[in-house]
């Protein structure tokens, strides 16, 4: 077990790591997290970000499938259906973090809630990088994200880390 100690304005925060979570302790730099919009909210990012998850994994699951099965199945599609899987495992562990109160978790999910759904229409419109089913699949699986980067972007969730916090 280790025990690091950050600094947060005036006040102190214990964070102790075991394992791959992280906990912490409520102080008064965490309290603003507490209340309940702010709970649901960060209960309908993680939600977001879940259904994320669950769409990259039956694209990836939809192109083992097809591979299995004797279809044409490109190197890019599977380096694709897995990568955007793991993104998802990142940027939910980072949600969690962030509903814990870490700031930097919570930064992270704002910019690539934004970031990976321009990312993946962006290059799935690139002419013949993948087949339009493909590319039709991934845009859907991106879409929950932007809708939880709406909501991480909100004021609400602005607010529970104010600048300088």
């Amino acid at each position: 077990m280790t025990t690091t100690r950050s600094t947060n304005d005036s006040s102190t925060q214990d964070n102790s790591t075991h394992g791959m979570g992280t906990t912490g302790h409520l102080t008064a730099a965490t309290a603003h997290l507490h209340p309940p919009r702010t709970r649901r909210a960060f209960g309908t990012a993680k939600k977001l970000v879940a259904a994320y998850g669950a769409l990259s994994a039956a694209v990836l699951i939809t192109v083992a499938v097809l591979a299995l099965t004797g279809h044409q199945v490109t190197s890019f599609m599977w380096g694709r259906s897995g990568g955007v899987l793991a993104s998802a495992a990142v940027i939910y562990w980072m949600t969690v973090l962030a509903a814990r109160g870490t700031r930097w978790a919570y930064l992270r999910v704002r910019i690539l809630s934004v970031l990976m759904p321009i990312v993946i229409v962006g290059i799935d419109m690139i002419p013949g990088v993948c087949p339009p089913w493909f590319a039709l699949i991934q845009a859907v699986s991106a879409v929950p994200l932007a809708a939880a980067a709406f909501l991480s972007n909100g004021s609400q969730l602005r607010a529970a880390f104010p600048k300088g916090s």
